[in-house]
């Protein structure tokens, strides 16, 4: 209730509070520099919170962001447009298929998905609530992989797209194999209709050649405790890192 009262007093002026993330952004660049990563494929970019964190931390690399929102994603522009090397692709929304798609807006704009909102994610956190739907056009990771990539550059796929993972990796079929490592999105309970949960996203790429590298602490029902989300950055199993 104290929380909530909070926010909407903010939102008198404009200010919102959202779920931080990435808490340890140093640890995710100890593992772009311990395999040698020099492009970053951000899917689900928001206004750049991860692109933001990883240089602050030291990450000095080429940054690729996919926004479909198109608040955000003005928002993503005017924030990188001093920075070089970061890349904000055109409004995109990033799935298995080539097209156009419905996303549901949520208040807080970071719960924004193509899913449907299940009660267990409202319930944790009233601001996920959807409050408009936007078309934003679609496209498959492999049909824009080669903009961005050149021979030899060895590259980190992120992916928060409210779960909408899967299809997302649905859409990088024949990219995939060229990707070092990934950080991805991943629920231990269902909070959209229709999302795979992280026990299915860790079979997958551990059938794709990766293991899991981290774990980092992602959503947590703010009365129970309860994790309700994790990220899990990912290698593949010959890049594994013996700090020797």
């Amino acid at each position: 209730m104290f929380t909530r009262l909070i926010k909407q007093f903010l939102r008198i002026f404009g200010l919102t509070i959202h779920r931080i993330r990435y808490d340890n952004p140093h640890r995710i660049v100890n593992g772009l520099e311990a395999n040698r990563i020099n492009v970053v494929f951000d899917v689900g970019a928001n206004i750049g919170q991860f692109a933001r964190s990883i240089r602050e931390a030291g990450y000095r690399g080429r940054i690729v962001c996919f926004e479909p929102l198109p608040d955000a994603h003005a928002k993503l522009r005017k924030r990188f447009i001093r920075d070089e090397e970061t890349l904000i692709h055109p409004r995109t929304a990033l799935g298995d298929d080539r097209g156009s798609i419905n996303i549901n807006v949520s208040r807080n704009s970071s719960s924004s998905s193509v899913l449907n909102l299940l009660p267990s994610h409202s319930d944790a956190e009233p601001d996920s609530v959807y409050i408009d739907t936007v078309e934003a056009s679609l496209d498959r990771l492999d049909n824009v992989f080669a903009d961005y990539v050149s021979e030899g550059d060895r590259v980190f796929l992120k992916i928060d797209t409210q779960g909408y993972e899967w299809n997302v990796l649905d859409g990088a079929e024949m990219c995939l194999e060229k990707i070092v490592g990934l950080l991805i999105e991943m629920s231990l309970v269902p909070l959209y209709d229709g999302q795979r949960l992280w026990m299915d996203i860790l079979h997958r790429l551990e059938g794709e050649g990766f293991s899991l590298w981290q774990v980092l602490p992602g959503f947590s029902h703010p009365a129970s405790s309860q994790t309700l989300q994790i990220d899990g950055a990912f290698y593949r199993t010959e890049n594994n890192y013996s700090g020797e």
